[in-house]
C-alpha cells in the first residue's frame, strides 16, 4: 500500500467520514477556498488507480467509497513514520515527543497505562476469537 499525498489524504479523510460520496459531496465538505470540482475528480481517479477508492456507476455519475479502512492506512503510515524518523523504535518516538512537548511524568504514566489497557484488550479479544 502506497502512502498518500497531502491532497489525497485530505480527500480520503472526507471519504472515510462520509463512507460514500459523489465528487460534489466531497467538494462541499472541503474547507475554503474549495478546490475546483475537476481537481477533486482527478484526485479521486488517482486514488482509484492506487487501490484506495472504488465506485458505483449510475449512468455518467459515480459514487465513490473507500476500499481501505482508515485504521489500516493509519497503521501503515505510523509504521513508515516510525521507521523513517525513529529507526523503527517506539521508545525513540515517545522520548522525542516527551522532550519536545515537555510531557510530565504523570502524562507519560497515563500514556503507558492507556497502552497497557489497549494491549490487554487486544489480547482478550484474540483469546475470545480463538474460543
Amino acid at each position: 500500500m502506497k502512502e498518500l499525498t497531502k491532497a489525497e489524504e485530505q480527500v480520503m479523510q472526507l471519504l472515510w467520514k462520509l463512507e460514500k460520496a459523489f465528487v460534489k459531496d466531497i467538494v462541499e465538505k472541503m474547507p475554503d477556498p474549495k478546490p475546483a470540482y475537476n481537481t477533486v475528480s482527478t484526485i479521486i481517479r488517482i486514488l482509484e488507480k492506487k487501490g484506495f477508492v472504488g465506485h458505483n456507476a449510475y449512468g455518467k455519475t459515480h459514487e465513490y467509497f473507500p476500499l481501505i479502512k482508515r485504521k489500516d492506512y493509519t497503521r501503515l503510515f505510523m509504521k513508515n513514520f516510525m521507521r523513517n524518523y525513529f529507526s523503527g523504535s517506539f521508545q525513540e518516538m515517545v522520548s522525542f515527543f516527551a522532550r519536545e512537548d515537555n510531557m510530565s511524568v504523570s502524562d507519560l504514566d497515563e500514556m503507558l497505562e492507556d497502552v497497557k489497557r489497549d494491549i490487554e484488550n487486544q489480547n482478550q479479544n484474540e483469546d475470545e476469537q480463538r474460543d
